[in-house]
């Protein structure tokens, strides 16, 4: 989908690798490594966005102490004076949380991380592990910022352009975006030439992300603004209240798809206007996008758009874990790396990655540049950070504010799928692919060979959750491949569907071979059938998961374009991290 065919595969692995996603159960565990001689060891797991800088950070701090250095003071280590060593590994903020909580709370769940710092990138993770668990495993008040970033929205700056034009005022909040969605003829009455009827709008999940919790939070502050709240701080009852959460709601309606993670968004973005609008970002994901360190070289410059509503800064917090695997002598070595984290020379580098230092003596420099889409004298409304209860109150709405889906997973089940136990693993990767769908969502299930066939039609998966599993599993695999007349069919019948016109609309195609059929459906008609909705408020897209080295990659990439989206690449080793990861756009 938003990623070339031919590197998705190199790129997922490399993903799964270096981070947990929101859908794995459990965050990596830190690994050690080479250590000098009687190290105090210590871990830290980190916020995926820290990726950028943290391994080269912690491989200069281990050196230096198996050279006999301390890196914070530069003098030789003083005798008995031990060496430190830190290992490290990424992962999504909610899940390493939820981790920790279960660590103390719950040791034997499957979800158990025991690190001796934890740094997500805003500190909303610490309160709610302290809430949580209902003891304090965080020192919130002395728990160190270590590198800034505003959560901004990524928009496109032609797209910003028109929208203050429009409106005759430069500040821009979330009520103007709402308004091109419900502006008849969408961008085009915001004077883009062309411009489409709907609205792409793209962020995180909540649950798992920061930048997902952090734009969640600010969107009920919006609504609840809009709605005479006043206060300085979200309450409760403004998150219980029916009229705020239904203006949340419409703001999530501008939502083209969710996904766990940044990263997934920090490519498909990239792609150009044609795919996404705008979407929420850390400033430095935008940083990182202006500066064509994307696989995609964008079209024209992203901006921020710092909403006039207000958002928040992530501080990126060093917390150390207050549990019992982490000693008084491992809780003293922790403050010794965080010291080395806010050294001059440690913060540059965090800079240079497109984080403002967290210690006042160094001075913003490149790439804070408007050149970037930046502006270092924003955000001008910073957000209050509310109550822990509060936080959780606002994720636990999110079932019922996000905006639903309605999914049709469209399989090939030629013969050809019988190769290397194709079917098999397809199956087992359909599977998972339900795993963490919204019991909301509805969801069927068709599949195709010599004909076309709709075995299940969409339904709440709640209620069809056990047989749609029972069918997947009983699917084997015979015959040609009618793949262009299973796409138009599907497509037509998605899009005269009644009661779909507020809902994410999507086809997962998971194909491993070229159209063979001899209903004498062409290319063509699979194109103009998933375009017919291209104006609609909520399109059709489609997702082709081309599987195995056979599939015809120029046709799926057709079908792709059609809506709008990219083909995703799986093979038989791959394929269940392909679909788990596309199962979190829902």
């Amino acid at each position: 989908m938003k990623f070339r065919a031919v590197s998705l595969v190199v790129i997922l692995l490399l993903l799964l690798l270096t981070s947990c996603n929101g859908t794995a159960n459990t965050p990596a565990t830190p690994q050690p490594g080479a250590c000098a001689p009687n190290s105090i060891e210590i871990s830290i797991i980190y916020a995926p966005e820290s990726e950028q800088y943290m391994p080269r950070v912690i491989a200069d701090f281990n050196s230096a102490f198996t050279n006999g250095r301390n890196p914070v003071s530069g003098s030789n280590l003083a005798s008995g004076e031990r060496p430190i060593c830190v290992t490290g590994v990424a992962g999504s903020s909610g899940t390493v949380m939820q981790g920790i909580v279960n660590a103390i709370i719950a040791p034997t769940n499957q979800n158990v991380a025991r690190p001796t710092i934890f740094q997500p990138s805003v500190s909303h993770w610490l309160a709610l592990a302290n809430f949580q668990s209902g003891r304090e495993i965080f020192d919130l008040a002395n728990t160190q910022v270590t590198a800034l970033a505003p959560v901004v929205i990524a928009i496109w700056e032609s797209r910003l352009r028109a929208i203050q034009d429009t409106i005759g005022s430069e500040d821009v909040g979330w009520e103007d975006l709402i308004a091109v969605l419900n502006s008849p003829n969408g961008w085009q009455d915001y004077g883009i030439a062309n411009g489409r009827r709907s609205v792409f709008y793209g962020h995180t999940d909540p649950m798992v992300s920061s930048t997902g919790l952090s734009t969640l939070i600010a969107e009920f502050y919006a609504s609840a603004r809009q709605n005479g709240f006043t206060d300085r701080r979200l309450t409760l009852e403004a998150v219980r209240d029916t009229d705020i959460q239904a203006g949340v709601r419409q703001i999530e309606s501008l939502i083209r798809h969710y996904s766990t993670r940044t990263t997934e968004f920090k490519e498909y973005i990239a792609q150009g206007p044609e795919y996404l609008d705008f979407v929420a970002l850390e400033e430095n994901d935008l940083i990182y996008i202006n500066r064509g360190l994307t696989q995609y070289q964008p079209p024209e410059r992203l901006v921020a758009l710092y909403p006039k509503e207000g958002m928040f800064w992530h501080e990126h917090p060093m917390g150390i874990v207050n549990a019992q695997w982490v000693s008084a002598e491992q809780r003293d070595a922790a403050r010794v790396f965080i010291n080395y984290v806010l050294t001059p020379e440690v913060q540059t580098i965090i800079m240079a990655e497109g984080f403002r230092p967290a210690n006042p003596d160094v001075e913003l420099a490149f790439p804070f540049v408007p050149e970037n889409g930046i502006d270092v004298t924003q955000p001008r409304t910073v957000l209050d950070v509310p109550d822990p209860a509060v936080i959780a109150a606002i994720q636990q709405s999110w079932s019922f504010v996000k905006k639903q889906a309605d999914i049709l997973l469209l399989m090939d089940i030629s013969g050809s799928m019988n190769n290397e136990s194709k079917m098999q693993q397809a199956i087992d990767a359909a599977l998972v692919f339900l795993d963490n769908m919204e019991p909301t969502n509805r969801v069927g299930l068709a599949v195709f060979s010599d004909e076309v066939e709709l075995l299940i039609p969409l339904q709440n998966f709640e209620s069809i959750d056990d047989d749609l599993r029972a069918e997947i599993d009983r699917l084997r695999a015979d015959g040609g491949t009618e793949l262009y007349q299973a796409v138009a069919e599907m497509a037509t019948m998605m899009t005269d569907l009644e009661g779909s016109e507020d809902r994410i609309q999507a086809i997962v195609l998971l194909s491993d071979g070229a159209n063979t059929g001899d209903s004498g459906a062409t290319l063509s008609d699979a194109v103009v059938a998933l375009e017919a909705s291209r104006n609609a408020l909520n399109p059709l897209i489609m997702i082709p998961v081309a599987y195995g080295s056979d599939a015809d990659i120029n046709a799926l990439n057709a079908l792709a374009r059609a809506s709008n989206t990219r083909v995703a690449s799986g093979d038989p080793q791959s394929i269940l991290g392909v679909l788990q990861i596309i199962s979190s756009y829902f």
